[in-house]
């Protein structure tokens, strides 16, 4: 059981990333060209927040199963333990709270221009906390 959730994990990954980078590239897109906020715009940046929000939940349900997760808690020396069983939960816990904040505070604006910007803000730095924190050498 535990192989299959990591493999669907890591495979989940590619397309919640996939989907974050295009929320993102349109939000910068709407706010550059400043054009007019509308449903399919919603869309695509709902489709960010399900697909990371689908792959805290895999990767929650990993965290347990896992000899590298809370398992490994305690053996802060050893690099590849840390990241896996403390760094890369945590700080994607909070790439995804950033991009929850930033879909909670869209609903509140008004503007086309603040909405696009609020997504380009949250969504980008959730992203950028999510890239930084990918256990990169267990993914290739």
């Amino acid at each position: 059981m535990y192989e299959f959730i990591q493999k669907f994990h890591s495979g989940w990954a590619y397309l919640a990333l996939l989907l974050l980078v295009v929320a993102v590239v349109n939000s910068f897109i709407g706010m550059s060209s400043k054009k007019e906020f509308t449903s399919k715009d919603r869309k695509i940046a709902l489709f960010g927040l399900i697909g990371t929000h689908t792959q805290l939940l895999i990767g929650l349900i990993l965290y347990f199963v896992s000899p590298l997760g809370f398992a490994s808690l305690g053996q802060m020396s050893d690099k590849a333990l840390r990241l896996t069983s403390l760094e890369h939960p945590l700080i994607n816990i909070i790439a995804i709270t950033l991009i929850t904040i930033g879909w909670s505070k869209h609903k509140k604006l008004t503007t086309s221009e603040s909405k696009f910007k609020t997504f380009s803000i949250f969504y980008s730095l959730g992203l950028l906390l999510i890239l930084s924190r990918i256990p990169w050498k267990m993914w290739f």
